[in-house]
């Protein structure tokens, strides 16, 4: 037996990193699993090409979720970005922050707006919804837009666990640490040091892979985390419990 068998998740940004990656290790587990992704090649049983900063989009691609299968157990908010020009607070421009606020953000206020409803009707499920280690931290590389829609999310999670715990909704934050990403990866590509100076602080001195995080995903979607309501899940191997590190 699998351990999401009979479960119909809806991942978003499924289409690469850590998104792909969660929808295949779901399926190997048994899930049902719908994919959405702004682009048109995401993973799943049903891919769904949809923006999730658009209201109506958003509402139809859950809507579409339950013709299809008849109910929704999981919703994995995951999509969001991180672009070169979310930098200090003295240089990003009030476009850039409002365009990260849009994806990592209201995606995730719209995807429980609409998601949780099914999740009601169906007398309960899991939401997860992914924030960072940044969420709990500073860091002197600012990316200022990013920090605090990430904060955000992890504030929006613990409000919905309270409100939603006694009708069998459990909302967690899943808040990996730095992941060999393709985004990441091209970031740290065009400038090594950059890489380096986040290296060192790293106590396990490497990045995560992403089935590490997925892994993580995987206990929280499924019933094993029966009692996990609220948490901010952080998978950062000891990034934020370090003060020193060995280098």
């Amino acid at each position: 037996m699998g351990r999401l068998d009979d479960k119909v998740c809806v991942i978003t940004g499924a289409a690469s990193g850590i998104g792909a990656e969660t929808a295949k290790r779901f399926k190997e587990e048994g899930a049902t699993v719908v994919g959405v992704d702004l682009s048109d090649n995401a993973e799943g049983d049903l891919a769904i090409q949809a923006d999730v900063t658009d209201d109506e989009q958003v509402k139809g691609m859950y809507a579409r979720a339950r013709e299809e299968f008849g109910h929704i157990d999981v919703l994995f908010n995951n999509a969001g970005i991180s672009p070169n020009d979310d930098v200090s607070v003295l240089d990003t421009s009030l476009e850039a922050w409002q365009r990260v606020q849009d994806v990592n953000l209201k995606s995730v206020f719209l995807c429980c707006k609409h998601g949780i409803p099914h999740l009601l009707e169906g007398g309960g499920g899991s939401v997860i919804n992914t924030a960072s280690f940044v969420a709990v931290m500073g860091a002197a590389t600012s990316q200022i837009s990013y920090t605090a829609s990430k904060g955000a999310v992890l504030s929006l999670s613990r409000e919905l666990a309270v409100q939603f715990a006694r009708q069998g909704v459990r909302v967690n934050a899943l808040c990996p640490g730095p992941v060999e990403t393709p985004l990441l990866l091209r970031i740290f590509g065009d400038d090594p040091a950059a890489y380096e100076r986040r290296r060192i602080h790293l106590p396990m001195g490497r990045l995560a892979k992403p089935r590490e995080i997925v892994n993580a995903a995987l206990f929280l979607a499924s019933d094993e985390s029966s009692y996990v309501n609220g948490a901010t899940f952080v998978v950062d191997g000891g990034l934020t419990a370090a003060y020193v590190t060995p280098e």
